[in-house]
C-alpha cells in the first residue's frame, strides 16, 4: 500500500496551524470567525484533493474503514441541505403550537442560519476526513497529539493569569461576564472548560500511550527511567496536564469537572479491563491523576468552589431546566423534520414563558435537545450513530490493538465521547465551533486507533 510522500507536508502544516487557531477567536464562535475556520478547511479539502488527482497522494486504509461515519455524517449533512432550500409552507405566520402538518412538514424556519449551519457542518465532515487522510503516519499523530495539548496549556495558562491578577481581559477587550472565573479566550467558562476536557482527554491518552509495562532488569534502567521521567517528553505533558486541570477547577463549572474527573475514571476501568491483564504503570498513572490533581491542585485552586455550587444547584436556583422543558414544546410540534439547523434562537421566544425572564437564550442548554429540535429525527439518528459507530470502533481498538500509541488514541477518543456526552445534557458544548472541530478531530482519531498501520511494521498474524 502506497503512503503519501512529502506532497502533503504544507497541508498538514495549515492543518495543524488551524487546531492552534480556532480557540483563539472566542472559540470560533462569531461568524467571521467560523466562515474563516470553514473556508481554509474548504482549501484543504480541494488542495489535498489535487493532489490526489495528481497521484502524489493516496487514500488510507482508515479512511476507507471509517465509511459508516463519513455516511452517516453525509447523511445529516444532506438533510440540513434539503431543509434549507425548502420554503417552510403550512403558513406564513409561525403558529404556536404547530398545527398537525407540521410533524412532516420539510423546511427551515430560518433559512439564512440553516445555510450558514450547513457551511459549518460540511466543513465539519471535511475536517473529520482531512485528519483520516493527513495524520498517515506515526509521528504527524504525535505532533497533532502534542498540538492540541498545547493548544489545551495555553489556553490553561492564559485563563489562569487573567483571573490570578484580576486584569481580566479578552483579545484586548474586558471581560464583560464571567468575571473571577477562568474563561481563556472563550466567552463562556462552560466552553473552556469543555475545550479542557478534550484537550486533557488527548494528554492523558498519550500519557498512557507512554508507559512502560517492561519491568525495569538493572540499577541502569531504573536510573534512565527516573531521569525520562524528570526530563523527557512525558514529564513536559504530565505538567500540562496538570496546568490544564488547575484550569479546569478555576473555570467553577460544575458540569465541565464532573464530566472531566467521571469520564476519567470510566475510561480508565474500562482500559484496565479490555488491557486483559491489570497493568501497574496505568493503575498508577490513573491513581496519580486522582490523588494529584484532585487533593493537591484542587486544594489550591478552588475545587471547594466548585463543590459549593454543585451543592447549591437545585431546579429553583437556575434558569436552564425552564429553557428545556419549554423548547420541548419545539420538539413536540417538529419532532420528524426539525425547525431547521440554527433556527433555535429564532423560534423559542415564540414558546418561552414568563418565569425564563428577559434573558435572552441562543441555544438549548442541552446539546442533545437543540439537534433534535432543529434537526428532526431524520437528521438527529445519522448524527447519534456517526458517534456511536466511533464509540464501537474505539472500544474494538481499546480490546484489540496492542501498538500502545493506538490504545492511548482509543482511550482519548472513549474518554472525549464520555465526557461530552455527560457535559452536553446541560451546555451547549458542539454548538461552538472550536469545540465542536477539536471533537470530531478526536473522533477521527477513534478510527486511526482501529485501522492505522505503521508502513514500517511487516505483516503478520495478530493485530499490532
Amino acid at each position: 500500500m502506497r503512503h503519501s510522500g512529502p506532497a502533503d507536508r504544507v497541508p498538514f502544516i495549515v492543518f495543524t496551524g488551524l487546531l492552534l487557531w480556532l480557540p483563539i477567536p472566542l472559540g470560533s464562535n462569531r461568524p467571521w470567525a467560523a466562515m474563516l475556520s470553514s473556508g481554509i478547511i474548504f482549501v484543504l479539502c480541494i488542495w489535498w484533493s489535487v493532489l490526489f488527482l495528481k497521484k502524489e497522494v493516496s487514500i488510507h486504509r482508515s479512511f476507507r474503514k471509517a465509511w459508516p461515519a463519513i455516511t452517516a455524517l453525509l447523511m445529516c449533512q444532506c438533510w440540513v441541505f434539503i431543509s434549507a432550500i425548502t420554503p417552510y409552507s403550512p403558513s406564513s405566520d409561525f403558529v404556536v403550537p404547530a398545527p398537525p402538518a407540521a410533524y412532516f412538514t420539510v423546511g427551515s424556519l430560518d433559512p439564512a442560519q440553516s445555510f450558514q449551519q450547513l457551511i459549518l457542518g460540511l466543513a465539519l465532515t471535511a475536517l473529520f476526513c482531512l485528519t483520516l487522510v493527513l495524520l498517515n503516519s506515526r509521528q504527524r499523530i504525535k505532533t497533532v497529539i502534542y498540538a492540541l495539548i498545547l493548544s489545551g496549556v495555553c489556553q490553561a495558562v492564559y485563563g489562569s493569569l487573567m483571573t490570578l491578577s484580576n486584569v481580566e481581559y479578552i483579545l484586548f477587550l474586558p471581560k464583560e461576564s464571567n468575571t473571577g472565573v477562568t474563561t481563556g479566550t472563550f466567552i463562556n467558562r462552560n466552553h473552556l472548560a469543555g475545550y479542557l476536557e478534550l484537550c486533557l482527554a488527548v494528554g492523558i491518552g498519550f500519557m498512557i500511550a507512554t508507559l512502560n509495562d517492561r519491568p525495569a532488569s538493572t540499577w541502569r534502567d531504573v536510573g534512565r527511567r527516573i531521569l525520562e521521567a524528570l526530563l523527557g517528553a512525558k514529564a513536559r505533558v504530565r505538567i500540562g496536564i496538570v496546568m490544564m486541570v488547575a484550569a479546569l477547577v478555576m473555570t467553577h463549572s460544575r458540569m465541565g469537572n464532573t464530566a472531566f474527573f467521571a469520564s476519567m475514571a470510566i475510561t480508565g476501568i474500562i482500559a484496565l479491563i479490555f488491557s486483559k491483564r491489570a497493568s501497574k504503570p496505568t493503575i498508577i498513572l490513573l491513581t496519580s491523576l486522582v490523588i494529584i490533581d484532585i487533593l493537591v491542585v484542587g486544594t489550591f485552586f478552588g475545587i471547594d468552589r466548585v463543590v459549593e455550587r454543585i451543592e447549591e444547584t437545585t431546579l429553583e436556583t437556575t434558569k436552564r431546566d425552564e429553557v428545556d422543558v419549554y423548547a420541548l414544546g419545539l420538539l413536540r410540534d417538529h419532532p420528524i423534520t426539525g425547525t431547521g439547523a440554527g433556527s433555535f434562537y429564532g423560534v423559542f421566544p415564540q414558546y418561552r414563558q414568563e418565569e425564563v425572564g428577559n434573558v435572552y437564550f441562543d441555544h438549548a442548554h442541552n446539546d442533545y435537545l437543540q439537534f433534535a429540535i432543529e434537526f428532526g429525527l431524520l437528521g438527529f439518528v445519522p448524527l447519534a450513530a456517526f458517534v456511536f459507530f466511533t464509540l464501537i470502533t474505539a472500544l474494538g481498538a481499546q480490546w484489540q490493538r496492542r501498538d500502545a500509541l493506538m490504545r492511548g488514541l482509543s482511550f482519548s477518543t472513549i474518554m472525549a465521547i464520555i465526557a461530552f456526552g455527560i457535559h452536553s445534557t446541560v451546555d451547549f458544548n458542539l454548538q461552538i465551533p472550536a469545540n465542536a472541530a477539536t471533537f470530531m478531530i478526536i473522533l477521527a482519531m477513534g478510527w486511526l486507533s482501529m485501522f492505522f498501520r505503521d508502513s514500517s511494521l511487516k505483516s503478520g498474524r495478530g493485530i499490532p
